[in-house]
């Protein structure tokens, strides 16, 4: 199969051999608080001082082993001693059961492939999934983070100044538009958020090489994977979105920070992918704050060379197939990746195949693409964590120099100690509170948009710092906001203006929505409400706005009224009275959150798709139109 081939999943739709059609679609990864010391997001910023490198240099080396302090020594200078820091205690033996790729033996019990089994694999025929015994997990959705942690954390200081010049990094956000940062919780902590991006681009002569069209070298790279890790503020539970390439949403103005020129905002709704060629991964961060009101504090980045090169240091990576599977068209497109039903381990060219697999897999659309490179994240990240080849250190380090050279992060990651930190917080979650689910979508033709009214659900669970798993305890909230000095009117003497805000970038303004709440106001004693059907506004959540402490109380009142959070009451300069914007979270129902009064829903919208990181028995679905 050509490279050619390959590229056929990029372009045009499939010719298919049998099947109905499928969808079209594209393959597939806080600056403003950077400085010396925290960084405020709950990552202590990398060690500056002589003092501070001796102890990370300790701790690295506590934390790798034989095999970290072997890399360190040598790339110790000439004349220079170094001693490893981790040995054996007396009387104790370090014993490793360690197994390589291909080489699992244990029988596969009835159902899972094995002899006289039914389910994946077939009947104990060849390529039979054998399952593996359960390991403790790094989530996969650390994995970009992670894989430069792995590679270096025992490199030793002066190979990590080496390592930190290979990073690149970028602007956090060049948009136009910022989310609000999250308000701490009772015990003063803040979640975390980092947006991971998958970029397509060809412009170097490693990822040329792996299958991209010598045409497309020096065109905009496109994000054909964007993934928002939540990490909840007490670090008890992650959350992971993809938003699928494929979705049509407004892009902000953007204005690159290298040379000067201004993107200005999409005149109607373009692909989510298009932002990364609008200034960099900064556009893509203030396009995903504009779209979910999410405050993003970190972006990483990575290529397609970084991950097939590092699936070969680690011997490769095991995938799983429900069937036979070929990924190619009459007409010589498609990713050509042809493996028997079972489990495999993929790696080189076949890797790059599985990452840019779309016909094959589900309904032919981006969507099941998605999910098998979740799938490829999670093995991935598992063999990087046990395989014994990384306890080479030659191996180790070229790991470490793939790893580097494939990033590129904001300012606030510049550094791999940065990112050792930053990957000890992810590590914290065990991995069944790790849930995966991809952004709730509406098909539009050959595109998706976000799904009215779901995705806007999901995204306040990910605002508010709930559990998408529903295994929250109840949480400890930020202490009451304190009672405002300014008594309130009475109902009937406060004034009260009510604007519809619910317009989105997919949706229109939901019709007479100011004029309904008004009348709500009125039947709860605000007699003086009354609709403003003249300002367009848009705003994602609701909001009560008041210009003067004088109006505080009132303010306050009216949000009493009508079951609104009191921390959605706001001062603000724009207003000119106590002024209600009906946010995109309350486009229907009489009382907030929708519905006829029932507190608001805090569960996960069901058309969202959730896998749990724990699982380890995820086999793709393969599309019937492309079997063998």
């Amino acid at each position: 199969m050509g490279r050619s081939g390959m590229r056929g999943e990029d372009s045009r739709p499939p010719v298919r051999r049998s099947g109905p059609p499928a969808p079209s679609g594209t393959d597939l990864a806080d600056e403003e608080d950077g400085g010396a010391g925290n960084d405020g997001t709950g990552v202590p910023a990398a060690a500056d001082t002589a003092t501070d490198r001796a102890r990370a240099g300790a701790r690295d080396s506590r934390t790798t082993g034989d095999s970290a302090a072997a890399l360190a020594a040598e790339e110790s200078p000439p004349g220079r001693t170094r001693t490893a820091a981790t040995r054996t205690p007396p009387g104790r033996t370090r014993t490793k059961d360690r197994t390589r790729p291909g080489e699992r033996s244990r029988p596969a019990p009835a159902g899972r492939g094995g002899p006289g089994g039914g389910g994946r694999g077939g009947a104990g025929g060849p390529g039979g999934r054998v399952p593996r015994r359960r390991r403790r997990i790094l989530r996969w959705s650390a994995m970009v983070l992670a894989f430069v942690i792995l590679g270096t954390a025992g490199a030793g200081y002066l190979y990590y100044r080496h390592l930190n010049g290979n990073i690149k990094k970028g602007e956090l956000n060049i948009g136009e538009h910022k989310a609000p940062r999250p308000t701490p919780n009772a015990a003063g902590q803040t979640p975390l958020n980092i947006l991971v991006i998958g970029s397509d681009s060809r412009n170097t002569k490693e990822n040329l090489k792996l299958g991209g069209s010598s045409d497309s070298v020096g065109a905009a790279p496109l994000a054909d994977v964007q993934m928002l890790i939540h990490l909840s503020a007490d670090r008890s539970n992650m959350s992971v979105v993809s938003m699928p390439r494929d979705t049509l949403i407004e892009i902000p103005k953007c204005t690159d920070p290298d040379t000067g020129k201004v993107y200005p905002a999409s005149s109607g709704r373009l692909m989510t992918n298009q932002s990364l060629g609008r200034g960099g991964a900064g556009c893509t961060v203030a396009t995903w704050e504009k779209l979910t009101d999410v405050h993003i504090n970190h972006f990483v980045q990575v290529d397609f060379a970084g991950v097939v090169s590092m699936a070969d240091a680690i011997g490769g990576v095991p995938v799983c197939v429900d069937r036979d599977i070929y990924s190619h068209t009459n007409d010589d497109k498609g990713s050509g990746l042809k493996l028997p039903k079972g489990t495999h381990s993929v790696k080189g060219e076949q890797a790059l195949q599985w990452l840019r697999t779309r016909y094959g897999f589900g309904d032919g659309s981006d969507i099941g693409r998605a999910k098998a490179q979740h799938m490829y994240m999670s093995s991935m990240v598992r063999e990087m964590r046990e395989n014994a080849t990384l306890s080479n250190p030659g191996k180790l380090r070229g790991l470490a120099e793939t790893a580097t050279r494939s990033l590129t992060v904001d300012r606030g990651l510049d550094t791999v100690m940065k990112l050792y930190d930053l990957g000890n917080e992810l590590r914290k979650v065990p991995p069944d509170r790790i849930t995966m689910t991809t952004m709730p979508f509406d098909y539009l033709g050959a595109r998706v948009v976000p799904k009215p009214g779901d995705a806007e659900q999901l995204f306040r669970l990910i605002r508010d710092d709930i559990a998408l798993d529903g295994k929250d305890k109840k949480k400890k909230r930020a202490a009451a906001p304190k009672k405002s000095a300014d008594a309130a009117a009475d109902d009937a003497e406060i004034p009260v203006q009510v604007v519809n805000g619910t317009r989105t970038d997919v949706l229109a303004p939901a019709r007479g929505r100011a004029s309904t709440v008004a009348q709500l106001l009125v039947g709860k004693g605000l007699t003086r409400a009354v609709a403003d059907t003249q300002a367009a506004v848009t705003e994602a959540r609701t909001v009560i706005s008041y210009p003067s402490v004088d109006l505080e109380g009132d303010a306050r009142r009216v949000a009493e009224l009508m079951g609104i959070p009191l921390s959605a009451v706001k001062r603000s300069t724009d207003v000119s009275g106590v002024t209600l914007v009906v946010g995109a979270d309350w486009r229907e129902g009489a009382a907030y959150g929708g519905g006829s009064g029932s507190p608001q829903d805090e569960g996960t919208p069901e058309s969202a798709d959730l896998l749990n990181g724990a699982d380890e028995d995820a086999c793709m679905e393969v599309n019937p139109a492309f079997t063998y």
